[in-house]
């Protein structure tokens, strides 16, 4: 049987500020959160205030090419 196309995506999502300053000393990488996403309802990039532990506070996470 063949694989149907499906609309839903898995997408992976990075911290924008993290990217921009560059990683601090301390600190060991980036922040990354794994969702999904209806690529028939959102076509454009996905982007969400999350959690950032590597800045300590709620940061824009834009979704990345895997």
């Amino acid at each position: 049987m063949a694989k149907r196309k499906d609309a839903r995506g898995t997408v992976i999502l990075e911290c924008t500020n993290c990217i921009r300053n560059g990683v601090q000393k301390g600190s060991t990488g980036i922040s990354r959160y794994i969702t999904q996403k209806n690529r028939h309802n959102t076509p454009n990039r996905l982007e969400l205030r999350k959690f950032c532990p590597y800045c300590y506070k709620h940061m824009i996470h834009g979704e990345i090419k895997k």
